[in-house]
């Protein structure tokens, strides 16, 4: 429709030029509105802004608008201070589905972006815990915005830094050191992650009955950072047990990366461009040797950049870290999608790497996302605090099969387990996508999994139930010979207007950086389907060429909803 709309937008700006040739305006300033009834027209133009500069009332210019348009095509009518058009629906009508038709899983995705290098970093787990609820909130929204940016020409880096060194990592591995007992994830029968973490828990018990535990957490670090042996074995040992297990839930999420880095590679860097800037007078250092930054004159206060024991920190890594990827890839602009809770963090970094002179600071934007959290608050914790990934996935793939049996659909599903695994990866992913990133949300897992409603199966039933409709049709179609006059349903128009609208929509996904608009769209679309189909026969009908032209129809509006949930990272199910 963004061609339409260009057009109509010049038609606009042409008729009031002719009201006033002295009037100073541009296609841009010519507002396009889409009317609250589709009776009322296909799009609106408001007056009100011409109003002012013509010394005429909005309801006056519109309908001398009208008079002036030269337009054959196109009916335009006045509605008081608007002029609303209805657009010539046929020529809309077969363009739009044989570009749906012809272009198929490549429909909607363009070239907006396509001189971009765009780094996008996600996930960045910690290797003393399992993946948790948030991590899926993180991984949604930096796969899907990564497929979104890609759908707009981008060329896209996924990066992910693994969290692999510092204290918190040394108190999982005291834990073991004084509590494990030569005990390995197979000797205890647990997935490798969950068994790192229960260490992580047994620390926080150890710590509260002995207080000089955070004492010989802090020595291990700094042996280890001083390259002690055993402390490093112990390190290696622990770390790909608990990055083993991680990467089993990324597999079974569908998140990768491009590019994987490690705190452990990287946190000497940082530390090198802190001592330069040390150096040139850039930042400070106390009595007690540790180095700071001056930040106040911004409002973001002071901040430690190294420890007086010459230990490093997260922001310190997080310099160097940077500074390795602009080199290894020099990009554009580089997205931390990070949670709400670091945004002083972001702005501390951003600054302190400008201030090294570094110029693409000002490319590094942070894509800060809300809290979520379970109706009860916990599910599965640890510490009261966590809820594991693992648990989640298992326990959502467990009541959707429990749901398919109740449903007596096992013959039809064919795989129950495969099946339920999808089902409920659609439901998690939707679910953590449909809320705008920037707002805290409440994820409910019995809800989430609904058949019916704005939902993750409810999409993959609606899909299913089309490639269905087209199975049982079974029959290959000319595109070419295909009668669109005969779609003239008003059901038809406004499925088929709103399927013309998926480019501009994945468009301003992609610059809003916002996966829920396209998780809108397809729930919007799903709707519209449902309605005309329950109301009109695809199949059934006397005119063959009528169904058709329906059951194009139909495989264009499931193409459009296969390629949303292309972008959300829904699994597509034609059987469900």
């Amino acid at each position: 429709m963004k061609e339409i709309k260009e057009s109509l937008q010049v038609n606009i700006l042409n008729a009031i030029k002719q009201i006033s040739d002295n009037i100073n305006l541009s296609i841009s300033d010519i507002i396009v509105e889409i009317p609250p009834k589709p009776e009322l027209g296909d799009v609106a133009f408001p007056m009100f802004p011409y109003s002012k500069v013509l010394k005429k009332a909005p309801a006056a210019i519109a309908a001398q608008i009208v008079d002036n348009i030269q337009d054959k095509d196109n009916k335009y009518t006045v509605a008081g201070p608007y002029v609303n058009v209805f657009i010539a629906r046929q020529q809309v009508i077969k363009k739009t589905l044989l570009k749906v038709i012809n272009e198929k899983e490549k429909y909607g995705f363009g070239t907006e972006r396509k001189h971009e290098k765009i780094m996008i970093e996600f996930s960045c787990p910690n290797t003393n815990k399992p993946l948790h609820l948030g991590h899926l909130r993180n991984d949604s929204i930096g796969e899907s915005v990564s497929k979104i940016l890609k759908a707009n020409g981008a060329d896209v880096c996924k990066v992910n830094l693994i969290n692999d060194r510092g204290i918190h990592i040394c108190k999982s591995m005291l834990a073991y050191k004084e509590l494990g007992k030569g005990a390995t994830p197979e000797s205890e029968n647990i997935k490798s992650d969950h068994f790192v973490g229960n260490y992580y828990v047994e620390y926080s018990k150890l710590a509260r009955a002995d207080a000089d535990a955070e004492k010989r957490a802090q020595q291990m670090l700094v042996a280890w950072e001083d390259g002690d042996n055993e402390t490093k074995d112990l390190w290696q040992k622990m770390n790909k047990w608990a990055i083993d297990g991680i990467e089993k839930t990324y597999e079974k999420t569908g998140v990768s990366f491009d590019k994987v880095y490690y705190e452990s590679q990287t946190y000497s860097e940082g530390r090198k461009e802190v001592l330069k800037g040390l150096e040139k007078g850039i930042f400070y250092k106390d009595e007690s040797n540790t180095i700071w930054v001056d930040l106040t004159d911004i409002n973001l206060d002071k901040k430690v950049l190294l420890r007086g024991d010459g230990t490093s920190i997260y922001l310190t890594q997080d310099i160097g870290t940077a500074i390795k990827r602009h080199e290894d890839w020099p990009f554009d602009t580089l997205i931390y999608v990070v949670a709400s809770e670091q945004q002083y963090h972001f702005k501390v970094l951003f600054n302190v790497i400008a201030k090294l002179g570094y110029k693409w600071a000002e490319n590094l934007f942070h894509l800060s996302y809300g809290l979520v959290n379970l109706p009860e608050g916990r599910m599965k914790s640890r510490e009261g605090t966590v809820i594991d990934a693992d648990d989640l996935l298992k326990e959502l793939t467990e009541m959707v099969a429990e749901e398919i049996k109740k449903r007596e659909r096992e013959e039809f599903v064919g795989d129950i387990n495969a099946t339920s695994e999808k089902v409920a990866l659609g439901a998690l992913n939707y679910f953590l996508l449909a809320t705008t990133p920037t707002k805290d949300m409440i994820f409910n897992p019995a809800e989430s999994l609904s058949f019916v409603g704005n939902t993750g199966p409810y999409l993959q039933y609606m899909g299913a139930r089309i490639a269905s409709i087209l199975k049982k049709y079974g029959k290959s179609i000319d595109i070419e010979n295909i009668d669109f006059d005969l779609l003239k349903e008003e059901d038809e128009w406004e499925i088929i207007k709103m399927i013309n609208e998926f480019p501009e929509t994945v468009i301003q996904a992609g610059k809003e950086l916002n996966p829920s608009i396209i998780t809108s769209f397809m729930y919007e679309l799903s709707k519209k389907f449902s309605k005309y189909y329950h109301d009109n026969s695809v199949l059934n009908n006397e005119s063959e060429k009528l169904v058709e032209a329906r059951v194009t129809l139909c495989s264009a509006v499931v193409q459009a909803l296969r390629n949303c949930m292309e972008l959300t990272g829904i699994p597509y199910l034609e059987v469900m």
